[in-house]
């Protein structure tokens, strides 16, 4: 492989400092402290000497478990540079689940805080493959070395000439969000990242000098690739529902963010807050909120503090295919809102250049080779699937997982991922999505959708969200409504059911529905805090009902 066929993703981050050396790369407002691109290309290209003398090169697979600092953001970018392959896992999985994905990457090393070094020991955590240990802060008696030893040990100023990785190049594993099952890695190469930076740029506009507020760390990391500056909040990110409202503002307002990124949780508890005081936000041009479906409502409340023309975007995908799809606030308040509500599903918008989406019929079946038979006709619920480059090519040590999830195209020599996910598409091209696939409800009289006929119920002006499960086997399941309340309200619990019973006998698709259980508060995923954990809920119901 030529210098010139090879691709990695770290690339972006020494351009960008040679474009705009003393701009601030990232802003830590909690610390009061900020890096320009030039210093967090010369602290990423410090660290990655440190580590080809530590062992952690080409190849090495390394667990990443640091807070949102700028030793986050040199790491990261130094592990891309030697070719290293960071492993990234959300802390909040719980430690089973954590002690399983760092089990099946079976990674060489570890970096991470004192408490995330002492929880490898206490759990045992990557024992059998582990031998680089890296401290980010005091390192007490596990061993190994600090990022302050690393960063002394080599002489500042000191160019670091980035690995030669190929496109289909292993360049990070990152775990799902585990919230329609066990967690998995799903395998990144180079080029998935560089599509993704390319799709972001060109689909949302965005342009060096930007100022973003980015509240997922994973997505901070694209900030300084797109030339942006990106200000870390101040804010618990396993926490995005919880987030303190004044001080996402006073941070759009402090440093004139143009672009923020925030979980439906999120946007809720802000928009909420803003709209109490008559918040105005002049100087952001787009939000984009995405990890789950954004209702209506919140996107109405958020959209009255921006400017005319500054708008919400919605995109669609997921951990292994980004963005799949994109809408704005303007086309679904204006337009598709009112199909929502009458339980039409939620629309996505239409697939972004060099995405190919397909709708086929539903299975839970693996399916080995693409044929053009498997579509349903236009305008039918079924199994979305995908093809482009920001589309991953499968899981990290989970090969059943990947017969069911990648279907092989011999017509062009790659591949389609099925998302997972229920839907179709209109006469005018925009997708429409109907909920999992594996959250449909089977009942005697056929399928009912999630998505489709939560919505109807979720019009009643005392509802905060509703979620159907099925009780029973498969094909004979009874369809239950489980209903969270809007907070702090007080209602009187009998009085909105019958409401919404009678809601639900107006529409074909809902009127079979006449169990209604009221939860106080939805168990949801730890990343977006807005997937709902359908599972659970239906676990719950069935005890509720016995």
């Amino acid at each position: 492989m030529t210098a010139a066929d090879s691709v990695n993703i770290a690339g972006h981050l020494p351009e960008m400092a040679r474009r705009q050396p003393d701009a601030p790369a990232i802003i830590f407002p909690r610390q009061n402290r900020r890096l320009t691109f030039r210093e967090l290309e010369e602290m990423s290209n410090r660290i990655a000497h440190g580590f080809i003398r530590l062992g952690i090169g080409r190849g090495t697979r390394t667990v990443l478990m640091v807070t949102p600092g700028p030793e986050f953001f040199a790491l990261t970018f130094a592990l891309f540079k030697v070719g290293a392959v960071p492993v990234l896992i959300d802390p909040g999985l719980g430690v089973k689940n954590l002690k399983t994905c760092i089990s099946e990457a079976e990674p060489r090393a570890f970096i991470g805080i004192p408490k995330a070094h002492l929880a490898r020991l206490i759990c045992g955590w990557g024992r059998e493959t582990l031998n680089i240990c890296v401290t980010v802060g005091m390192r007490l008696f596990w061993g190994g070395t600090t990022i302050s030893d690393i960063l002394k040990d080599v002489e500042e100023g000191l160019p670091f000439p980035l690995a030669s990785t190929g496109h289909d190049e292993t360049a990070a594993i990152l775990f799902t969000s585990g919230s329609t099952g066990p967690p998995k890695g799903v395998i990144y190469s180079h080029g998935n990242f560089v599509a993704q930076v390319d799709a972001l740029r060109r689909v949302y506009g965005i342009e060096p000098g930007e100022i973003d507020l980015p509240t997922f760390p994973l997505f901070a990391l694209f900030a300084p690739a797109l030339g942006m500056t990106a200000v870390i909040p101040e804010m618990d990110f396993t926490r995005p529902g919880g987030v303190n409202p004044e001080k996402i503002i006073t941070a759009i307002e402090t440093y004139g963010v143009t672009t923020m990124f925030g979980s439906p949780a999120l946007i809720n508890r802000v928009g909420r807050y803003g709209a109490k005081r008559g918040v105005r936000l002049p100087t952001l041009r787009r939000v984009i909120s995405a990890g789950a479906p954004v209702p209506a409502t919140v996107l109405e409340r958020f959209a009255g503090m921006l400017n005319p023309g500054a708008e919400i975007f919605t995109p669609y995908g997921a951990t292994e295919a980004l963005p799949v799809c994109s809408i704005g606030s303007g086309e679904i308040l204006a337009v598709t809102r009112h199909i929502t509500d009458a339980g039409g599903g939620v629309c996505i918008g239409r697939p972004v250049e060099g995405m190919r989406l397909e709708v086929i019929e539903i299975s839970d079946e693996p399916i080995p080779v693409w044929n053009d038979e498997l579509r349903v006709p236009k305008g039918k619920i079924g199994e979305l699937v995908v093809q482009g480059e920001q589309a991953t090519r499968g899981y990290y040590n989970r090969p059943a997982a990947d017969l069911l999830a990648k279907i092989a195209d011999p017509a062009t020599g790659s591949f389609l991922h099925r998302m997972g996910d229920l839907g179709g598409i209109d006469e005018e091209g925009r997708v429409w999505f109907c909920g999992r696939k594996s959250h449909r409800v089977e009942t005697p009289e056929g399928p009912l959708y999630t998505i489709p006929c939560e919505a109807v119920f979720n019009t009643h002006p005392l509802v905060f969200r509703t979620a159907l499960v099925g009780i029973g086997e498969q094909g004979r399941q009874r369809p239950v409504l489980c209903v969270e309340l809007e907070k702090p309200v007080k209602a009187d619990r009998e009085k909105v059911g019958k409401e919404l019973l009678a809601i639900g006998s107006a529409h074909i698709h809902t009127h079979s529905i006449s169990a209604i259980l009221f939860h106080p508060a939805f168990p949801v995923d730890i990343r977006h805090n807005a997937k709902i954990f359908r599972e659970k809920l239906a676990r719950w119901a069935a005890k509720e009902l016995s």
